[in-house]
């Protein structure tokens, strides 16, 4: 998904409680992270969230917080990776207070997946997900989003947030986004352009987004010519 449409699809949902709430997610996963390298970003042994950590970092740069660059953890690191590339599950062995452990799990977490996030948790650090439904996993988590099977929400739609934190909503689908891997694609958009956004208050945020928008227009169609 392109920078135009993560600003289509934010303005359609503008206003809207999926809005609202990758908002919150965002903000709470900037404030909970304290240190550069402390988010840690993990996904499934069949998906590795390679596209979110890149959004992520370039979010880390565009709003100047480098607390928002994500260390990539992977299952199986291949020798002679580089080092950002490189750093496998030991990493989340190892987290601490004052560090986020964000996973993003389009399938079903497996045990021992499960098993390190509890272990983070228990240490202090903050979990977070971004799941198709997974039960066990967001029983983990301190905020969760769970993503539909079948694509986003259409504004109006009613949702429910409980105790936990988590939030559940419709299988309806938006501007074709109706395939499991659109979706997660769409949301991960959403909650990083946010994550950079809560990185600043007023007058900046708002410029930040309208630069962003404008970079994405240009991109499209081209610079618009000024009369003189």
């Amino acid at each position: 998904m392109d920078a135009a449409r993560v600003a289509m699809l934010r303005q359609l949902l503008d206003g809207t409680d999926w809005v609202d709430r990758t908002q919150s997610f965002a903000r709470s996963l900037r404030r909970s992270t304290r240190t550069p390298g402390g988010l840690l970003l993990v996904g499934t042994p069949q998906e590795e969230p390679w596209h979110f950590a890149a959004h992520l970092d370039d979010e880390a740069r565009y709003s100047g917080v480098p607390e928002l660059s994500p260390t990539l953890v992977r299952w199986a690191p291949p020798p002679g990776a580089p080092p950002h590339l490189s750093i496998g599950l030991e990493r989340i062995e190892a987290a601490r207070r004052g560090e986020s452990l964000l996973v993003i799990a389009p399938d079903v977490a497996p045990a021992s997946l499960l098993e390190r996030v509890d272990d983070a948790r228990r240490i202090g650090a903050t979990i977070f997900t971004v799941d198709g439904g997974d039960k066990e996993l967001e029983g983990l988590a301190h905020d969760a989003l769970v993503v539909p099977s079948r694509g986003l929400i259409v504004p109006g739609d009613t949702r429910e947030t409980g105790a936990t934190g988590v939030t559940t909503v419709p299988d309806t689908s938006l501007l074709g986004l109706d395939t499991p891997e659109m979706s997660f694609d769409a949301v991960e958009h959403l909650i990083s352009l946010a994550a950079g956004e809560t990185a600043h208050d007023g007058p900046t945020q708002r410029r930040g987004l309208r630069d962003r928008l404008a970079r994405a227009i240009n991109a499209i169609s081209g610079p618009v010519a000024h009369d003189d």
